[in-house]
């Protein structure tokens, strides 16, 4: 079982090497190859997790190089579940994508672009997951930069490239970042395996440590989004494709999220920094569902609320005991699936309205009630209303706060509490503007022609006719015509009848976040072994050094 730990990282590096030979020829295949390499990605991912569960952590030293030479991925409970979760995701955004058309106009490039990224992205979040020192964690990181770069910035458009220069810049800081602290974390310790830190540390002087821990706290705040360094994220993703901006928003900052868990319960048990950290997980919830009730824009208010959320985990992170870190796990799955879904969806009101601002959507409850469903119940999901998951996870924390008994703990709890009620009265402020009001007139979006539902391709002459505002040339344009900016440089063609594949990956995410409800009980089980696993550190520790 222990050779089946590189594959989530290799197969995913390999069909890319295939798809940039093929470049832009044979769509077809290149959609089935990448969705079946998605499918092998998630049976394995599930596969691993079962195993670590029932065997304890599986580890692999490639090239059979032992540490601190070899390069060694670690598959435990934690890891395992996190791959899990984050392969069904990114199959399911795989599958809207193409739905979307985005990969279906790479004949147009040089290369196809969007499929190679997109799998390479895969294959960095997996070498994250199950990295085992130091220096694998960094080289993740940078082939998730690499790919998000490319995605972040497809189609060219001025907003694109100044929001991905915005991310690039912040990510090529925190990266020199991480790599001055592998640096003196080496000089320290003399290796960056992880297994073998959590030895070596121990032995450190205090400051030395603290110092430490404070760089790697920073560097993973910036990934997570943590305020105050969270700045970055409002004006990146939102200008993004809807499912760049999905995969983005439920991954990624949650890569940060679980280097700050590794790193803090192996490394620097009984760390010093708890306090500096219930400061930061406070701020994260306050400022963040502040930030989303002052915004108009379906996108960006999203955006805030995934801020403000991150500071859930940093929370359970911060209190450091079994319950919390099983609390912040559950937490995890189930905002990796749910901010995804909602983008998803954000990404569907825009396909069939041409907008995602609020103040110019509303009648969507009566005219496409299947949307209205598709956004209700992951909304409610991440307000926390039980006995969705989103309860679960919040009580779980809630809980381990009070148990605490101190005072960061229980300004915590109070909180956890109204950032709660607060995610509640947004989620409640974009359903009555985009869903349960009345279409406002010239609700369609600006610069982009509506399909009506009767239409079909080459049917000039019942083509509706629309004002190009967005095109700049004030002329009447057939409906379905490219006006403006979007996917790949070209319009968001808006359409009355959403694709089907879009449709049913947003209605499959929708479904594995209420799958988390059902198997609550196993789902917390899981992860109060994972929370004891990774504070006990021996399983881990043994499994790599076989000691």
């Amino acid at each position: 079982m222990n050779a089946l730990v590189p594959l989530p990282v290799l197969l995913p590096l390999c069909v890319t090497g295939l798809k940039l030979a093929i470049g832009p020829r044979l769509q077809r295949f290149q959609r089935f190859i990448s969705l079946a390499v998605l499918g092998a990605v998630l049976v394995l991912s599930v596969l691993l997790m079962i195993a670590a569960d029932r065997h304890g952590p599986l580890s692999v030293h490639l090239g059979d190089f032992a540490p601190p030479i070899g390069i060694t991925l670690v598959a435990d409970r934690l890891a395992g579940l996190m791959l899990t979760v984050s392969s069904a995701v990114t199959l399911l955004v795989h599958v809207y994508s193409l739905g979307q058309g985005m990969a279906d106009r790479d004949d147009q490039t040089p290369v196809g672009v969007f499929h190679p990224a997109y799998l390479i992205l895969v294959a960095g979040v997996s070498c994250t997951f199950l990295a085992g020192d130091l220096v694998n964690l960094y080289v993740g990181f940078e082939i998730m930069l690499v790919a998000s770069f490319v995605l972040l910035t497809i189609g060219g458009t001025a907003t694109r490239i100044r929001a991905g220069s915005t991310y690039v810049i912040i990510s090529l800081f925190s990266s020199v970042l991480f790599l001055v602290a592998i640096a003196m974390t080496y000089a320290f310790a003399g290796t960056v395996n992880f297994a073998q830190l959590a030895g070596r540390l121990q032995e450190a002087p205090d400051g030395a440590r603290t110092l430490l821990e404070a760089m790697l706290l920073t560097v993973f705040a910036i990934k997570a989004a943590v305020f105050p360094l969270a700045a970055w994220l409002p004006d990146s993703y939102p200008t993004a494709p809807a499912p760049v901006t999905a995969v983005f928003a439920g991954l990624l900052t949650k890569v940060g999220v679980y280097s700050m868990l590794r790193t803090q319960t192996l490394l620097f048990p009984g760390h010093r920094l708890g306090d500096l950290l219930m400061l930061a997980a406070l701020a994260s919830m306050v400022v963040g569902i502040l930030g989303a009730v002052a915004q108009t824009d379906l996108k960006r208010v999203l955006s805030f609320t995934l801020i403000s959320h991150i500071g859930y985990m940093v929370f359970g992170i911060a209190l450091a005991g079994r319950g919390s870190i099983s609390g912040a796990i559950v937490y995890v799955a189930h905002h990796i699936t749910v901010q995804t879904t909602l983008f998803l969806v954000a990404g569907l009101v825009e396909r069939r309205d041409g907008t995602t601002e609020l103040t110019r959507l509303g009648g969507l409850a009566k005219s496409a009630p299947l949307v209205a469903v598709l956004f209700f119940v992951p909304a409610m999901n991440l307000a926390g209303i039980p006995p969705l998951s989103g309860f679960i996870g919040k009580v779980g924390l809630m809980r381990a706060g009070i148990d605490n008994g101190g005072g960061w703990a229980w300004a915590l709890v109070a909180g956890s509490a109204a950032t709660s009620l607060l995610t509640l009265y947004v989620m409640a402020k974009v359903w009555n503007l985009a869903f349960w009001r009345d279409a406002p007139p010239g609700a369609e979006g600006e610069g982009v022609v509506l399909e009506s539902a009767g239409d079909e391709p080459g049917d000039d002459e019942d083509d509706e006719e629309a004002p190009a505002a967005g095109a700049g040339s004030g002329r009447p344009v057939p409906a379905g015509a490219v006006v403006s900016a979007g996917l790949l440089g070209q319009s968001i063609t808006t359409t009355k009848r959403l694709p089907w594949p879009m449709l049913l990956a947003t209605g499959a995410a929708v479904a594995l976040g209420l799958l988390y409800t059902v198997l609550g009980g196993p789902l917390t089980t899981f992860t109060e072994a994972a929370a004891a696993e990774l504070l006990a550190r021996t399983p881990y520790i043994e499994a790599v050094l076989g000691r």
